[in-house]
């Protein structure tokens, strides 16, 4: 009996050996779950617009207001996604603003006036803001200022 039990379990190695050690797994049978209907959901309201950047280059306003107010926007953003700031150019960064991100969700209106042909975000001078990936949580925000060229000594920065 007990050399019976020995070449048994021989045996059964032995195959285990040969195919791997893989043995198939031994599935219950389990009822299939219906798939639930898709959920028709409305557009938003004038109400349920975002608002973020509804004084962005007021008249009543300053640039440093501007600034603020994207940076904001920013945080908004950051906050919906865990953590993560829009990526890319200013037209990829406004894009992702206005709804193009995995969200569906515009922090900016497309009806933004701050938006120029090549869809940029613009300041009040009609310049394209220049945004700076400080780190995935950290966008630093540049405006040109009044004579409209970067890097000079009017431009304004928001620096988080």
């Amino acid at each position: 009996m007990l050399a019976l039990g020995l070449a048994s379990l021989i045996v059964w190695r032995l195959s285990d050996w040969r195919t791997g050690f893989r043995r198939e797994p031994v599935m219950a049978s389990v009822p299939a779950v219906p798939t639930p209907a898709p959920i028709a959901v409305a557009a938003p309201t004038a109400s349920e617009r975002s608002h973020l950047v509804d004084g962005l280059n007021s008249p009543q306003g300053d640039v440093h207001a501007d600034l603020r107010m994207l940076n904001d926007t920013f945080i908004a953003f950051r906050g919906a996604t865990h953590g993560l700031d829009p990526i890319g150019e200013n037209a990829e960064i406004t894009a992702a603003l206005l709804g193009h991100n995995r969200l569906g969700f515009a922090f900016i209106p497309p009806d933004c006036g701050a938006i120029n042909a090549k869809g940029e975000l613009c300041d009040r001078w009609g310049s394209p803001y220049f945004f700076h990936q400080l780190s995935g949580e950290k966008m630093e925000i540049r405006s040109a200022g009044p004579d409209r060229v970067l890097w000079t000594a009017d431009d304004e920065v928001l620096t988080p």
